[in-house]
């Protein structure tokens, strides 16, 4: 059982989980990340055929832990936010369907109106309009267990050189102040 009152969580989707995952897995403050679903209209746990199907309405998220007294959530925002385009609906590079949707899930109102006041800050640093959607996180279903961990357990597989590792250099580049 974890006793620090300081930790809080984050869930929302920038694509592939495997993506958002591997970048928060390198900020300081975050404790664990964990591979999941949330946003269908389907009832129970889905599966990863389920949600590859686009039909269940399920994103593919991650949902993090993270110190509150390390790294701000208006910090962890903006993290995310630039390390994945808000900007395309539905989509993150190839990577095409609703299950890849850019959405943050707040957990309460001040994670709400944090995250409108971010998307909202952040609009103008690029082109075209922001489509991230802010809803509010009513489940988050765990990915199972060869999802999670991916880019650690896979680097050389070609997703992950081709796709994981170049977000991961924007990362390092754009927020080194924000790394372990």
């Amino acid at each position: 059982m974890n006793t620090n009152k300081n930790l809080k969580l984050a869930t929302f989707g920038g694509g592939c989980f495997w993506c958002t995952e591997a970048v928060f897995q390198e900020v300081k403050g975050v404790e664990k990340v964990v591979s999941g679903y949330s946003g269908g209209k389907v009832p129970g746990h889905p599966t990863y055929r389920e949600i590859c199907s686009g039909l269940s309405g399920y994103a593919e998220v991650i949902q993090i832990s993270f110190d509150s007294k390390v790294i701000s959530f208006v910090d962890i925002l903006v993290v995310f936010m630039t390390t994945h385009d808000p900007t395309t609906l539905n989509q993150q590079g190839a990577d095409r369907g609703t299950q890849y949707r850019s959405v943050i899930y707040y957990q309460d109102d001040s994670q709400k109106e944090i995250a409108d006041a971010v998307v909202k800050e952040m609009a103008p640093y690029y082109e075209n309009a922001i489509v991230t959607e802010v809803s509010a996180l009513d489940v988050f279903y765990e990915a199972t267990k060869e999802h999670q961990d991916f880019y650690k357990s896979n680097q050389g597989q070609g997703y992950c050189s081709f796709v994981i590792a170049p977000k991961l250099a924007k990362l390092r580049k754009l927020h080194a102040d924000k790394l372990k």
